[in-house]
């Protein structure tokens, strides 16, 4: 037996009938560790940076506050090694408890004195590093909790978990500093990603299956890292679906975040338009999450993701043209019902498609497609619309996306995928 395979877990199952991911215990306790860890982050990251303002310039807290990025950029594909050939449980378990004593420590250090921001820019950097194993590891898991028909359905709940982490995740964050400070938010996120921690220790796994395992088998690190990139290149589906993914979001989050921003103070809609806009889009991904929690399974799934793409991208088009805050807002919760739509059924699509001793890897290359070249477009728009204007760079965006969509009906692999029965 080889060692990927016999470290998978503690605790197997056998491959059973399936049953309904929103009904199984085993997946709820997953999907309730993983929203307790979102929620942690988001108060995390909240309370970064505030404490990062308190004790820098506004340069030296963006810093700060980005400075994750790049631990997380730059071992992403090592980390989708690392849980590829120990198993994702004890990854993300081990990656949520680092995490969690990471952050209280950075609390007590808070409570006790007035440390400086070379505190925050190290435990910054401890989170990205962590994220690069955390992130392959959460990807890798849903495959060996449930069975293939499920996948689907368990994004939608990933979706939804990440929706009510963003959505509550901000309040608890400004509640904590609110009543004690960058210490006490600290000291909230790390108890709730400590919740997750006896979650996901009580979370089973299925066996991989025999061709899976073998795939799992022998060579080094570097040996498996190639290997793994040379099995999403030549596959049929894998392969052009990171293009559509990287096209996609490439398209999408320069307009949907700095891009936002001009447009609103551009239309005078001011920072409580802008928000509203961006409620309307989180409404949208919210209703495509549920959509696919409660069906499960979406026919004709690689159609349905070019057919999300391109109405997406003419959505992403027409935002910068809305003649009045209403109509931003109903554009918005179009994109997020699309771009949910689409991201969700993609992510889907790699969970069923991919070899489960690969998820790992496979989850680092597109996480890395997603929060390392994605991000590019941020400073790249806002640059353009200084030259340009909103107009013109949110019209170049949606062509991009859109090409997406394009290369997504055209790459017969994609077109054709269709998710488990």
């Amino acid at each position: 037996m080889s060692e990927a395979t016999s470290a998978v877990t503690d605790v197997r199952i056998p491959a059973a009938a399936s049953v309904p991911a929103h009904r199984d215990g085993n997946v709820l306790r997953w999907v309730g560790a993983y929203t307790a860890s979102m929620l942690g982050d988001s108060v995390f990251f909240l309370a970064l940076s505030w404490a990062a303002v308190r004790q820098g310039s506004p340069a030296e807290a963006g810093i700060v506050t980005a400075v994750s990025a790049v631990p997380r950029a730059l071992l992403m594909l090592g980390g989708g090694v690392v849980v590829d050939r120990l198993g994702p449980r004890k990854v993300v378990i081990g990656s949520d408890a680092v995490r969690c004593a990471a952050v209280l420590a950075v609390a007590a250090l808070f409570f006790a004195t007035d440390p400086g921001l070379w505190l925050l820019a190290l435990l910054a950097l401890v989170f990205g590093a962590v994220d690069a194993l955390f992130m392959p590891a959460v990807g890798a898991l849903p495959a060996r909790i449930t069975t293939q028909d499920q996948l689907a359905r368990v994004q939608g709940m990933r979706g939804l978990a990440v929706r009510l982490s963003s959505v509550v995740g901000a309040p608890l964050g400004g509640l904590g500093v609110a009543l004690g400070g960058a210490a006490a938010a600290f000291a909230l996120a790390g108890v709730l990603i400590a919740v997750s921690v006896p979650l996901l220790v009580s979370v089973r796994m299925r066996e991989l299956p025999p061709d899976d395992a073998a795939t799992a088998e022998g060579g080094t690190a570097w040996r498996n890292l190639r290997d793994g990139l040379r099995y999403i290149r030549r596959h049929r589906v894998l392969g052009p679906l990171m293009l559509v993914i990287a096209l996609g979001d490439l398209g999408f989050v320069g307009p949907l975040n700095i891009g936002l921003t001009l447009l609103a103070d551009e239309r005078g809609w001011g920072a409580s338009g802008m928000g509203w806009v961006l409620a309307g889009f989180g409404i949208g991904a919210g209703a495509a999450a549920l959509l696919l929690t409660v069906r499960g399974r979406v026919p004709h799934a690689g159609y349905v993701v070019a057919g999300a793409l391109v109405p997406g991208a003419v959505a992403i088009g027409a935002l910068a043209q809305a003649p009045a805050l209403l109509v931003a807002v109903g554009i918005a919760l179009l994109i997020g019902l699309l771009a949910g739509l689409s991201g969700a059924l993609c992510g889907a699509l790699l969970q069923t498609q991919s070899a489960s001793a690969l998820l790992g890897r496979v989850t680092a290359v597109s996480g890395i497609v997603s929060l390392g070249i994605a991000p590019l477009s941020m400073p790249l728009s806002a640059a353009a619309i200084g030259v340009w204007g909103t107009g013109p760079v949110f019209a170049v965006s949606a062509v991009v996306c859109g090409l997406g969509g394009v290369l997504a009906l055209c790459a017969p692999g994609v077109r054709r995928a269709e998710l488990p029965k």
